[in-house]
């Protein structure tokens, strides 16, 4: 059969990381191996039952058989200002500052494509999310590491970037709470992001994925709380996390004019629009109740301190996280982050994320989801004791 040669974009995307350890995992499987998962992001409890109500009621409506309009509906659009004044005292413009996205995966992989031209810089954290990496390989861009460091909260130092680099920068990725070190940002670095971006004439990208998620009382910041935000960048907001509907692929970005508007010009070359129906039961999450999100908060509230209690008990080095729904777990002497996560996988059973997946500063660490039941977790702690006394 004819082999036909892909693209240099395609030769230039890294391997997708997610899909390496989906693989992995399903092998074990297959091989009938008693597993307990804290490896993935993946939500699992369901999507709250009056959103799925709202979308099997939008999907009888003829309307949204049809295409919806190229860059979404005005309601939905509508529901996410609405959203952000209420949870963060944020004005937002509906029909100039919101860009509806397929998921936010997809929206930070257009952004680079929307910004970047060959060899220019998009600034980088390492560790981080891998699929910024793919939008940077696609427009053909360079990264450059912001290295995060426990010394430093896991918050970039930007006294690290030298000028030349800090010249030829265009992008910023951000993500606080952040995946995979569960750091939060304060005010004061927030506020000394926007500087160095007005200085530099960067477009910062904070990536909100689990806005929702603070814990001991505190909610996370918004980046666009701090004034001279939407000045110079977008927040990435996805309905996976807040609400489990990870599977729904909805999403938005919010925040400057230039930055929406360009995502929705590469957008309209893609796609038209979501289901109707999606967008419809999407504006019911954020407008009605919301206590299945402080429901949701408390569960994984309780599954960290299950989680973070048993393992200090153990004698492993951790910290309870302060957002999100992982803990970045420092490895035991004498392991690299692979080589302890595949002694685990063999040994206990235990599967979990290694940090160099998440770039060369991950070294030493590995993520732990919080998806799992009590139970679960229980269980994960009594095979991760076993592993520390079988050593």
């Amino acid at each position: 059969m004819k082999e036909f040669q892909q693209s240099d974009a395609l030769a230039r995307l890294p391997e997708q990381f997610f899909a390496k350890l989906v693989k992995k995992l399903y092998t074990y499987q297959q091989q009938g191996h008693d597993l307990i998962n804290l490896g993935q992001g993946n939500p699992d409890q369901p999507t709250p039952d009056h959103i799925v109500k709202s979308l099997q009621k939008a999907a009888e409506n003829p309307v949204n058989h049809k295409y919806s309009p190229f860059q979404g509906f005005d309601h939905l659009k509508e529901a996410v200002a609405t959203y952000y004044k209420r949870e963060y005292n944020v004005d937002v413009d509906p029909s100039t500052e919101v860009a509806l996205l397929f998921g936010s995966k997809a929206g930070l992989v257009e952004l680079s494509q929307c910004f970047l031209n060959e060899g220019d810089v998009a600034l980088v954290p390492d560790p981080g999310y891998p699929d910024y990496w793919s939008g940077v390989a696609l427009a053909n861009g360079v990264m450059e590491p912001l290295p995060l460091l426990e010394e430093n909260g896991f918050l970039p130092n930007y006294d690290m970037l030298d000028q030349e680099t800090l010249q030829k920068a265009k992008l910023m990725f951000l993500n606080y709470p952040n995946n995979p070190t569960s750091a939060v940002a304060n005010e004061s670095f927030f506020k000394e992001t926007i500087a160095l971006a007005e200085q530099e004439d960067i477009c910062v990208v904070h990536d909100f994925a689990y806005g929702a998620i603070g814990f001991d009382g505190d909610k996370p910041l918004s980046f666009l709380q701090v004034p001279g935000a939407k000045n110079v960048g977008v927040e990435i907001y996805t309905m996976s996390k807040t609400y489990n509907m990870a599977g729904w692929r909805i999403a938005f970005a919010v925040g400057n004019p230039s930055v929406v508007k360009a995502l929705e010009l590469i957008q309209d070359h893609y796609y038209v629009s979501l289901f109707g129906a999606v967008q419809d039961a999407a504006a019911t999450a954020l407008l009605d109740s919301q206590q299945c999100v402080e429901d949701l908060k408390e569960t994984y509230e309780k599954r960290r301190n299950l989680l973070v209690t048993g393992l200090q008990e153990a004698g492993y080095e951790i910290t309870p996280c302060k957002g999100s729904f992982f803990m970045w777990l420092k490895v035991p002497d004498g392991y690299t982050s692979e080589s302890f996560a595949d002694e685990l996988l063999d040994k206990v059973g235990l599967f979990v994320a290694p940090g160099v997946g998440f770039g060369e500063y991950g070294e030493f660490y590995v993520r732990i989801g919080l998806n799992n039941s009590e139970e679960h977790l229980r269980e994960a702690v009594h095979r991760f004791k076993r592993f520390k006394k079988d050593q």
